[in-house]
């Protein structure tokens, strides 16, 4: 099987890559060529409709896996257009190509879509609300997705971090280590997801897709982590396993604040929480 991965290089993208190897031949792409994954590695700028569509059309995958994405929250409420063209423009056109040629899309988004008033975990079938551009855009993706008829499933996930590429994590590490007292916003909920987690999910995914095929086994599925922390909770667990492994020689000071204290651009939602229920029940995960 020909799986083309689009931002291969990015947090998810990074992980996916040694799951993939006995699945068939992987062609990733990025804008950079990274030389030692294990990958048929492709520079491409991913805003280049015409250099991608010359790319399916040389390669015919027989599943893309599309990790590729616009994620600076904050600066998308001035860079519509952009936000909009990779995440909503860029899966239209993997989505319409997979539909023609009969290929499956696996394609990822985010618990930015709901406007986070909720007090239990967001279900798929809750109504979407989002409240900022990056939210709006994502959610665009999706339904332009469905919208194809192509076989695929959208993973909504959320707070994503890795051991590389800029997240919360290596960001609070980074600001501990320079001997800082911080302030860690409390009033915001959500489940922070580990990449390689999202990525043996997504593999699990394309394992009932072989076994079973895609019937009852498309469209949007919440997978996410199994604790819901606030950032301030994520933070002090953080500082704690970093002392336990050794990262750190103590925990710095933490501060719970409101979010207000922080005025960003961008509003994120409340509560964020994802109920997984469901990938459990198509996937077994």
């Amino acid at each position: 099987m020909k799986i083309l991965l689009t931002g291969a290089a990015g947090q998810l993208g990074s992980e996916l890559l040694p799951l993939l190897a006995n699945h068939g031949e992987v062609f990733a792409t990025d804008r950079g060529t990274p030389p030692s994954a294990p990958a048929n590695w492709i520079q491409l700028d991913i805003s280049d409709k015409e250099g991608l569509n010359v790319l399916l059309r040389r390669l015919q995958p027989e599943l893309i896996i599309n990790t590729a994405a616009y994620t600076a929250v904050d600066q998308a409420e001035n860079d519509v257009d952009m936000a909009f063209a990779i995440n909503a423009g860029l899966p239209e056109q993997l989505a319409h190509w997979a539909n023609i040629n009969d290929a499956r899309l696996l394609h990822y988004s985010t618990d930015y879509v709901f406007n986070g008033e909720a007090q239990v975990p967001y279900r798929e079938s809750d109504i979407p609300d989002p409240q900022c551009v990056y939210g709006a855009s994502k959610l665009a993706g999706e339904l332009v997705i469905r919208e194809s008829g192509c076989d695929h499933v959208t993973l909504r996930t959320s707070w994503v971090y890795s051991s590389h590429g800029k997240n919360f994590v290596l960001s609070m590490l980074d600001l501990a280590r320079r001997g800082l007292a911080l302030k860690v916003v409390a009033d915001q909920r959500g489940c922070p997801t580990w990449a390689r987690n999202l990525a043996r999910a997504s593999v699990a995914v394309i394992n009932a897709w072989k076994a079973f095929g895609t019937e009852e086994r498309s469209g949007v599925f919440h997978y996410c982590d199994d604790r819901d922390l606030n950032w301030y909770d994520f933070a002090g667990c953080i500082f704690d396993l970093a002392v336990e492994k050794k990262l750190l020689e103590s925990k710095p000071d933490l501060t719970p604040v409101p979010g207000s204290e922080f005025p960003q651009p961008a509003k994120r939602p409340g509560w964020s929480v994802l109920d997984t229920t469901l990938i459990g029940q198509a996937f077994d995960i």
